[in-house]
C-alpha cells in the first residue's frame, strides 16, 4: 500500500470542513493547523465522530480547539505531582534497599525476587551510566570507585519505568514493608499504580492526548474504596493521590488547580470523556 502524500494546511481544512465541521474564522483555524500537526488535532475530534466518517451535527472548530487547549493545560498540572512522586520513589526506594542490601546490594541477584531478570536489569543500568556518561556525578565514581554506584547515585539516572521494575522486582518482604510504611496498602497495590503511574509520566512528557482516551492498564482499587477504578483519566489522577505523600501541595495546590481548570472549560468538555463521576471531587479529596 503506498504511503499517503502530504497536503496542504487549506486541503487539511477542507477535509475537516467536508466532515460537517463548523469552522466560523477560516484564517484562524489556518493559523491552528500551523502550529497544531494535522494528525495531532484531528485526534481530539474523536468524541465528535460518527459512522460514516461524518461529525455530529454543530462540531465546532473552537470546541475542538478549546478540548485541545483543556487537555494541555491537564498535563501541565499533572506534571509537578508526578515528579514530586518519581522524585520521592528515588529516595525512598534507594534508602530502603540500601539499608537492607547495602549500597551494592542491588548487584546481587539475591537481592530480588524469582521473577527478575538481572541480566536485562544489569544491561539497563549500563545504559543509564552510558547515556549520562559527561555527567560529573557519573565521572567521579568512574574516576574515583572503579565505576562502582552505590545505588542512591545511580537510581537518579533510572527512567520511570526502571524504578516501576526495580520495585516489582524487590524481596516480597521488602515490597510489603514499603508499601505498608509510606502507602498504607498492599504491595500487589503499589506495583498496579507504579505501572500506571510509568504511563501517566510518559504520556505527559511526550504532549500525548489524555482527554477522550483510555490507557493500558486498569489500576488496582484499593480495599474499602467507595469507587471502582478503570482505564481513564480520572482514574489515574487517582493513582496519583494513592501515591503523593505531600497531601497539603495535593489539596492546596493541584486540587484547586484541577477545579479551576475544569471551570474554566466546562463549556467546551465532558467530564464523562475523561471517567469523572458526580462525586468526583470528594473521591480526590485526601
Amino acid at each position: 500500500m503506498d504511503v499517503k502524500l502530504p497536503t496542504t494546511y487549506d486541503v487539511q481544512l477542507q477535509k475537516i470542513k467536508s466532515r460537517g465541521c463548523i469552522i466560523s474564522d477560516e484564517k484562524q483555524a489556518i493559523k491552528v493547523l500551523h502550529y497544531i500537526n494535522y494528525y495531532r488535532l484531528t485526534a481530539y475530534f474523536l468524541p465528535f465522530k460518527q459512522g460514516n466518517d461524518k461529525y455530529k451535527p454543530g462540531t465546532n472548530f473552537d470546541t475542538v480547539c478549546r478540548i485541545y487547549e483543556f487537555d494541555r493545560k491537564m498535563r501541565n498540572i499533572l506534571s509537578p505531582v508526578i515528579e514530586e512522586i518519581e522524585l520521592m520513589l528515588r529516595a525512598q526506594l534507594s534508602y530502603y534497599h540500601a539499608h537492607k542490601h547495602g549500597a551494592l546490594g542491588y548487584m546481587d541477584p539475591k537481592n530480588f525476587n524469582k521473577r527478575h531478570d538481572h541480566q536485562r536489569f544489569l544491561e539497563h543500568i549500563q545504559q543509564d551510566i552510558h547515556n549520562n556518561k559527561n555527567q560529573p556525578p557519573i565521572q567521579h565514581h568512574i574516576k574515583n570507585y572503579d565505576g562502582k554506584f552505590p545505588l542512591w547515585v545511580i537510581i537518579e539516572y533510572s527512567t520511570i519505568g526502571e524504578l516501576s521494575y526495580f520495585y516489582s522486582d524487590m524481596l516480597r518482604k521488602d515490597k510489603k514493608m514499603i508499601a505498608a510504611d509510606l502507602f498504607k496498602t498492599t504491595d500487589k497495590n503499589v506495583s498496579s499504580w507504579l505501572m500506571c503511574l510509568t504511563y501517566l509520566r510518559n504520556y505527559c512528557a511526550h504532549y500525548s492526548r489524555l482527554y477522550y482516551f483510555l490507557f493500558p492498564s486498569i489500576p488496582a482499587t484499593p480495599e474499602g474504596f467507595p469507587y471502582v477504578l478503570w482505564k481513564k483519566l480520572f482514574d489515574y489522577i487517582l493513582v496519583l493521590k494513592f501515591l503523593c505523600q505531600n497531601k497539603k501541595q495535593w489539596e492546596n495546590s493541584f486540587l484547586i488547580n484541577l477545579q479551576s481548570l475544569i471551570d474554566q472549560y466546562q463549556d467546551s468538555i465532558n467530564l464523562r470523556h475523561i471517567g469523572f463521576p458526580k462525586n468526583w471531587l470528594e473521591l480526590l479529596k485526601s
